[in-house]
């Protein structure tokens, strides 16, 4: 039985969402969020209320983390806390620190615990990468042509490695790492909701990606039943399909801007530096090639499906900012 439940991350969307769903389940005794922010006061702004979470303000990064699971007798940890881009503060040095340091000091201080049994892992299929050599559609256990090489994805593979790590040195401790699709819903603001509430969307000329989404309800459900069950192992986490982009950019009604790529390299630097949307190595790659996974190891695990198809959580999406194609024919 999950009786105290740790989730990191929680001052962001999914992250609140995950902690308020645990909360809310009268069979957990304490739910305990940390994060170097508070969450904001999520009630009048449309958030989530965080229901009977504790919070407390840690750096994953410092050793306090293990004072913390010790002092709660923590018995799973929910770790969601990886950065997808860097914020304009502190860089990309910061993010990489947070995302990988942070996961390394956290998964110490779960190796060095008496009474930890089951470590839940956010990661992200960009570990896959994104190569015109790409299979169809990747299973957990196919290796990428090319590993990633920058930003969250590349964190994302080194955070893996420490996971796998932390597994083999206690087998005692079931391991679930879930390989998330991009988010996508109504509370997801993220670099690639960001490129598709654009007035135009760049393109890269010649190239239409296949591309897939994760609806949040679906993530936090997935979420939630790995935090209270066991279910070691690595899974894929997506809604069932795939949407061409260009598919995408007719239902959000925005015209496109083919562009070859070095412009879209270019293009993606200067909107970088002046902080509109975040073009990243790895993201145009994506808008390249694009990814699929393939859900049916989770599905067979869990005995569920996610109620969201990739384009019934684009279509919420897009619902939830006002966007529709233009005349009103869906693509």
């Amino acid at each position: 039985m999950t009786h105290t439940v740790l989730v990191t991350g929680v001052s962001r969307h999914i992250g609140a969402r995950v902690a308020s769903a645990l909360a809310a389940d009268p069979d957990i005794s304490r739910v305990i969020g940390v994060d170097t922010v508070p969450p904001p006061s999520l009630t009048r702004d449309g958030g989530i209320s965080l229901g009977r979470t504790e919070f407390v303000r840690v750096d994953l990064r410092s050793p306090d983390i293990a004072q913390v699971i010790a002092a709660a007798d923590i018995d799973t940890v929910v770790h969601m806390s990886l950065v997808s881009a860097p914020s304009k503060n502190g860089g990309r040095a910061a993010m990489k620190e947070h995302n990988v340091i942070g996961t390394m000091q956290l998964l110490g201080a779960c190796q060095r615990s008496a009474t930890v049994r089951r470590v839940v892992v956010r990661s992200t299929t960009a570990v896959y990468g994104s190569s015109p050599r790409d299979p169809a559609v990747f299973t957990e256990d196919l290796e990428p042509h090319e590993g990633p090489v920058h930003g969250y994805a590349k964190d994302a593979a080194e955070v893996e490695g420490y996971v796998r790590g932390f597994a083999r040195r206690r087998p005692d401790v079931v391991v679930s790492l879930l390989r998330f699709a991009n988010f996508m819903g109504p509370g997801v603001d993220s670099p690639l909701t960001r490129y598709f509430t654009q007035p135009v969307l760049p393109t890269v000329f010649g190239f239409d990606p296949r591309l897939q989404f994760v609806h949040e309800d679906d993530a936090v459900e997935v979420l939630r039943r790995m935090a209270t069950e066991d279910h070691p192992g690595t899974y894929n986490v997506a809604g069932a399909g795939v949407l061409l982009l260009s598919q995408c950019a007719r239902r959000a009604g925005r015209p496109t801007l083919p562009l070859l790529s070095p412009a879209f390299k270019v293009l993606g630097g200067a909107v970088r530096r002046i902080g509109l949307v975040e073009y990243s190595p790895e993201q145009v790659r994506l808008m390249s090639h694009g990814r699929a996974v393939d859900i049916s190891r989770l599905e067979a695990e869990l005995g569920w499906k996610p109620k969201f198809t990739t384009g019934a959580a684009f279509d919420d999406f897009l619902r939830s900012r006002g966007l529709r194609p233009l005349g009103g024919v869906r693509a």
